[in-house]
């Protein structure tokens, strides 16, 4: 099966599970199929859940815990994965501004390997495309045809999942691209490596304002308090990786982002990365670990206003 296959079966799954996952989904004229996770609909921790996910194109294990993550006990996504560059690179990266008349989303999931821009040796062929947005509003026909032009399938072969920021779902299929960070950083970097698995675990953060706020918070959960494994068969110079590496740590997202002018381009790139990074290598049997979770950042991005 392909990874857009693999996630139209769990985008199945939620459709018929609905009432249980709180989403709602609607057939558009065009007929492409959007599956409402957190923008109107109320959405749940399982539907971000499933929609991390779609993202991942299936190749992940994605699960939350409630033992609660420092002073806070806020619940824990966990994701672990054995297809790390391919599910996280190839298809969680929120790589496609889908960009639709007064429209904007961030596009995941495997449909973006559909996509003529995709990176050789992360590409796909599939007759279905599975797209997840990160949206404000829900999608319409003009953006499902774009969307489904781009890809080069038919419109009734498209299945879209929509949530936005500020939602239960929102905050945790971001809290759970914890592994992306860590290869995201690598590849900024220019770290090349075998990378084997890749897991890790991050705080959800609980809904509190609109999206703007959240966007800050959500990030933070993943700059100063995501923790990520990478078994790899080679050296890696781990103590590059984490977000204290940048220049930017210590100071919340929101205000990094504020400075840049709301610009994600002027900020420095290398504080999109997990808190703590630990890298085993299967080859030599060395495990080195560069970074630490920093409670008190976290506790201080929830609480704050």
């Amino acid at each position: 099966m392909t990874l857009n296959e693999n996630a139209l079966e769990i985008a199945g799954a939620m459709i018929e599970g609905k009432d249980r996952f709180g989403v709602e989904e609607a057939r558009l004229e065009c007929g492409a199929t959007v599956v409402d996770c957190g923008v109107n609909a109320v959405g749940s921790v399982e539907a971000g859940l499933l929609f991390s996910r779609v993202c991942l194109g299936g190749l992940a294990e994605v699960a939350v815990s409630n033992e609660g993550f420092g002073a806070l006990g806020l619940p824990v996504v966990s994701v672990r994965t054995d297809a790390p560059r391919l599910a996280c690179i190839g298809s969680q990266k929120a790589g496609w501004s889908v960009k639709v008349g007064g429209f904007f989303g961030m596009g995941s999931g495997p449909a973006r390997m559909l996509l003529d821009s995709a990176p050789e040796g992360l590409r796909e062929d599939s007759d279905v495309g599975v797209l997840a947005l990160e949206c404000s509003v829900l999608p319409g026909d003009d953006v499902a045809e774009y969307v489904a032009g781009k890809l080069g399938i038919d419109a009734g072969n498209l299945t879209i999942l929509a949530v936005r920021t500020a939602s239960v779902a929102g905050s945790v299929q971001v809290s759970a691209r914890m592994v992306e960070t860590a290869l995201f950083k690598m590849d900024h970097l220019e770290i090349t490596a075998d990378i084997v698995s890749g897991e890790g675990t991050a705080p959800i953060a609980p809904v509190k304002g609109g999206d703007s706020r959240m966007m800050g918070v959500e990030n933070d959960m993943i700059i100063y308090g995501s923790s990520v494994k990478l078994t790899v068969s080679e050296d890696v110079d781990v103590e590059a990786i984490p977000s204290v590496s940048s220049p930017e740590y210590g100071v919340p997202f929101a205000e990094i982002f504020k400075r840049a002018g709301y610009d994600f381009y002027k900020i420095d790139q290398g504080i999109f990365a997990p808190a703590q990074v630990t890298v085993e290598n299967i080859a030599s049997g060395e495990i080195k670990i560069a970074g630490e979770v920093n409670f008190e950042m976290v506790e201080k991005t929830i609480n704050s206003s």
